[in-house]
């Protein structure tokens, strides 16, 4: 018994022939897997039990070894993309880097922003304009100029790659990354007065960079103490915590004249505040406010947070994948996310699974 599972070993007789033209052909059995080592049920069985589970976990279970288990997981998924492609037509569409390894080596993850779904990631590692030119080139130039929307970060290869294959795209840039920056800018100005002030006021500011940086709502009653007094004892901080609140509204508007007169007032707030960071952020935004404030069409409101929770998705696999280095099974992990299971039975029987020692 393995895992509660009946394991049948067994063997049988191949025919083969020898081909004068071709060579040795071996019989084609269509019970069996693509690796023709296990039957086609326990293939996708064993495919199943990895999405949940680490390779090493259902190798223990099953007593395979790791080497077994993996080439069955990587065969389960190969069959699930070949029978769920990419759609024919793309709307919208989002991309991100996904960091892979140290060492600032990324990979390029592009998604459906309709169906939400991954369809596209980089083999190689890089994020330059010549790594995102290969999913253009594997799209094809005809499906290219049906996208619509790109949602992407503020990164300067993936806009001129995706001008230069798609120039009918309208580009809205990420709402999380832009946010990102003005917490950047947070801290910067959190670190500054920490050493502006003397030693008495620095207490107020020590160990507060989660609470300053933090959703108020998040903060547990010992968090929104912490922040009340530090707000309270700093005024520039108070004056960075309010900004960096309120700009999240920019989001909020339908028209882009309402968009531009929002931020118009909320740059005005920066006037003889001296906060240097927070003005190199206003700097940032009006670089690149078209698009910014295209996020205002509403015919470009499109998910903003499904590639943040991608990358997420795509952390915990590295976590358990653990020392796991081949890309390509990350790619076919990313890209099986959200696809349903192939022959997937409709009630979990206990069932017999047939494995041959060829």
């Amino acid at each position: 018994l393995v895992g509660s599972e009946m394991c049948i070993r067994d063997s049988f007789d191949y025919r083969r022939v020898a081909c004068p033209d071709c060579g040795v052909r071996q019989e084609r059995l269509p019970w069996l897997s693509d690796t023709r080592r296990a039957t086609q049920r326990f293939a996708q069985e064993i495919g199943r039990q990895c999405r949940e589970l680490s390779e090493a976990r259902v190798a223990a279970m099953h007593q395979m070894s790791w080497g077994q288990v993996r080439r069955l997981d990587m065969a389960y998924m190969e069959n699930l993309l070949a029978k769920h492609p990419p759609p024919k037509r793309l709307r919208a569409i989002g991309m991100d880097e996904v960091s892979i390894r140290k060492g600032h080596t990324y990979a390029i993850v592009v998604a459906d922003l309709e169906r939400n779904k991954p369809i596209w990631m980089s083999e190689s590692p890089g994020r330059k304009e010549e790594d995102l030119d290969t999913f253009f080139v594997q799209l094809g130039a005809r499906r290219s100029r049906k996208i619509e929307i790109a949602v992407m970060d503020m990164w300067k290869p993936f806009r001129n790659s995706t001008l230069a294959h798609a120039p009918q795209v309208r580009i809205v840039f990420d709402k999380f990354h832009v946010i990102k920056h003005l917490s950047d800018a947070l801290d910067e100005v959190r670190r500054r007065e920490y050493k502006r002030v003397n030693e008495k006021d620095r207490k107020f500011i020590k160990g507060q960079r989660y609470t300053l940086l933090s959703n108020r709502a998040n903060l547990d009653e010992e968090g929104r103490r912490s922040l009340k007094l530090l707000l309270k004892a700093n005024k520039r901080l108070h004056k960075a915590y309010l900004l960096k609140e309120i700009f999240g509204q920019l989001w909020d508007y339908n028209y882009p004249a309402c968009a531009r007169t929002f931020f118009e007032n909320w740059k005005a707030q920066l006037k003889w505040q001296r906060l240097e960071p927070l003005e190199k952020f206003a700097a940032l935004v009006e670089r690149h406010w078209d698009g910014l404030v295209a996020y205002c069409n509403p015919d470009n409101k499109v998910s903003l947070g499904f590639m943040e929770g991608l990358n997420n998705k795509i952390r915990v696999i590295q976590r358990r994948a653990y020392g796991i280095k081949d890309q390509r099974y990350l790619k076919l992990k990313v890209l099986t996310l959200s696809l349903i299971h192939i022959s997937e039975p409709t009630r979990r029987t206990p069932i017999s699974y047939a494995v041959f020692c060829l």
